[in-house]
């Protein structure tokens, strides 16, 4: 299956390992194994989508893998053109992912042309648009800038496309724009996904979420 053949092709990039001096780790596809000093950050599966919501509020797919096949929650999905969502449920065999369609769906977004992120999210209207937030308005920002996912995201990595700003607003009162993103997605007509897991999502989500120890 191409979608198959795809994952594992994404699985063997530089951009899903990352160097290190003092470890001798790698995986071939999913697999741990002595080698050239790196480590996998990124591992990558395909799934057939089975069920999608675009018309509600708060919109999920349905895929047809799960925990036996490797899904776990957190797990970030992507389509080829763009992002879809993350992985909120698991049964054996069938997972449930809520989609960015989701009032509840927030992603660490920036502009490609200077690496400015905000808060990606959508405000329940138009399933072609999302609302990017918290972009500072020292940023010189024009119709069809590519929007990526940022550097700070637990679940996603940095670079994939989420789409283009078709418009911007400036409120007087803030020191910000608020950015309409045409989505990359047409998500009228998923089919297939791949799912992502970040190695080190837990540690990291364990970290960020722990109050310091004072001194």
């Amino acid at each position: 299956m191409l979608s198959e053949e795809n994952a594992r092709l994404r699985n063997q990039l530089n951009e899903s390992f990352i160097d290190t001096v003092t470890h001798k780790l790698t995986m071939a596809d999913n697999v741990l194994k002595d080698s050239s000093g790196r480590i996998r950050k990124y591992s990558f599966l395909s799934a057939h989508v089975i069920g999608n919501t675009i018309t509600l509020q708060n919109n999920f797919l349905t895929i047809e893998k799960g925990s036996l096949q490797g899904v776990k929650k957190g797990m970030a999905v992507t389509s080829p053109n763009g992002i879809v969502g993350v992985v909120v449920e698991t049964g054996q065999n069938i997972s449930r992912i809520m989609s960015l369609l989701h009032r509840n769906s927030k992603v660490s977004a920036m502009l490609k042309k200077d690496g400015v992120a905000g808060s990606l999210e959508w405000d329940g209207e138009d399933p072609g648009y999302l609302v990017l937030r918290n972009i500072p308005k020292s940023s010189v920002i024009k119709p069809g800038d590519t929007v990526l996912t940022s550097n700070y995201s637990a679940n996603f990595p940095p670079g994939l496309p989420i789409g283009t700003v078709s418009k911007i607003s400036s409120d007087a009162e803030s020191n910000f724009f608020t950015l309409r993103v045409k989505t990359a997605v047409n998500f009228y007509s998923i089919q297939y996904v791949y799912l992502i897991e970040n190695v080190f999502y837990q540690e990291q989500l364990n970290l960020e979420q722990s109050t310091p120890n004072k001194q």
